[in-house]
């Protein structure tokens, strides 16, 4: 597909993919223990069959109780309605860019000698990090057992936190954190670069050769276990995530949606350029088409690297802002192809009033239900081909606009 995904969640509140489990669906904010005491004991056979030290669970729990807070704010995730070039706007500017140059010149030596082993470019990582907690500026308040234990106890998707509890106990337990120091996001995501406890356990290194995995206070075991992250991912040393191009007068979209993912021949075949006028360094890379604003905003061919990013944040959006922020570190510019002008991302009553419109206009959508699915993209380009608009099938404000008219 290549059109925008909608996952724009802002940088205050937002959690990175390995916390996306915790952000599918709503809790009970009522305990499902009759008390804390009695939800701590039954957790106790669990973690020892883990390895957990009875030491370090008592410890973990001493000051344990059950938080509010943590599970209201299960129900507070906001339907967020922002545009692609809103979320990048607020998170890649020219305060960032610096930010992360001077990151660069001053963990130079981890970064290259991360490259080297995992071969993951440093403004990849530095641009994770500067998505996930500004370089460290915020990583998160929470004590993690205790918003873990929470959501357990509170039956919250509870086998899913259950599991990252039970492993938060024994990274404590292996002595990589203090359990008053592993402090994290209400749902878990840990570190400079918000590690789940599970994601920690698998891809968490020990970088300075301390003996720990420490993520929260050594910058170097947080950027080396981001590249081993991505490398671990298939990352492809050396290669870009994705280019900027420029469409042709007369682009054959429908050509483009049966296409799908093609060689860069092939879309360049069809007229695609870069804006930089420069050739494709490797012509046989597979490339997807995504345009995040439609035909009439940037549009990217996107390569094998960026669904690499995408394992750490499942969202087109969240994927093109560390592209785009990485390639700001290194002193690349804004896009070529401004964004369009006046467009807006369409909240759920939106999407079900655009299909209602576009029904009546005899491009029938089914029952309008807010979701943007085969079909009202069908009926979007239908529609686009009548009024001779180009046919990318993109559902916009600006397309709701004139349907209102």
């Amino acid at each position: 597909m290549f059109f925008a995904d909608g996952n724009t969640v802002p940088f205050s509140r937002r959690l990175s993919a390995l916390a996306l489990g915790a952000l599918l669906s709503l809790g009970s904010l009522a305990p499902a223990w009759a008390n804390s005491a009695d939800f701590v004991r039954s957790l106790w056979p669990q973690a020892e069959a883990r390895g957990v030290s009875r030491s370090a669970f008592e410890k973990a729990f001493a000051s344990y109780s059950y938080q509010p807070k943590v599970m209201e704010l299960t129900r507070k995730q906001p339907e967020f309605s922002q545009t692609v070039q809103q979320y990048l706007a607020k998170r890649v500017t020219d305060g960032q860019a610096s930010k992360g140059r001077a990151m660069r010149q001053e963990w130079n030596q981890t970064l290259t000698g991360a490259q080297q082993r995992w071969g993951v470019q440093p403004e990849i990582v530095l641009a994770i990090w500067g998505m996930e907690t500004n370089f460290g500026g915020f990583m998160g308040g929470e004590n993690t057992v205790h918003a873990l234990a929470t959501l357990t106890e509170g039956g919250y998707r509870t086998s899913f936190f259950r599991e990252e509890l039970l492993t938060a106990l024994r990274i404590i337990s292996d002595g990589h954190v203090s359990a008053d120091n592993m402090t994290g996001s209400w749902a878990g995501a840990m570190g400079h670069t918000q590690f789940m406890p599970t994601s920690f356990m698998r891809y968490a290194v020990d970088y300075n050769g301390d003996g720990r995995k420490d993520i929260w206070n050594s910058v170097q075991d947080a950027l080396g276990s981001t590249a081993n992250y991505l490398n671990s991912f298939k990352w492809r040393p050396g290669e870009t995530w994705g280019y900027e191009v420029k469409l042709p007068s007369g682009f054959d979209f429908a050509k483009a949606r049966s296409m799908d993912r093609a060689p860069l021949s092939q879309w360049q075949a069809m007229g695609i350029q870069r804006t930089s006028g420069r050739a494709f360094p490797r012509p046989n890379d597979v490339g997807r088409l995504y345009m995040p604003a439609g035909a009439s905003g940037p549009v990217f061919l996107l390569l094998p690297n960026f669904d690499v990013i995408k394992r750490y944040n499942n969202s087109d959006s969240y994927a093109l802002a560390v592209g785009h922020l990485a390639d700001r570190i290194i002193g690349g510019g804004d896009f070529a192809t401004p964004w369009p002008a006046g467009d807006f991302a369409l909240n759920a009553a939106q999407r079900a009033e655009l299909q209602t419109l576009l029904t009546r206009a005899g491009f029938d959508t089914g029952t309008p239900d807010g979701k943007i699915g085969p079909k009202t993209r069908a009926a979007v380009i239908a529609y686009q081909n009548r009024v001779g608009l180009p046919a990318d099938g993109f559902a916009s404000g600006r397309l709701l606009q004139r349907l209102q008219r």
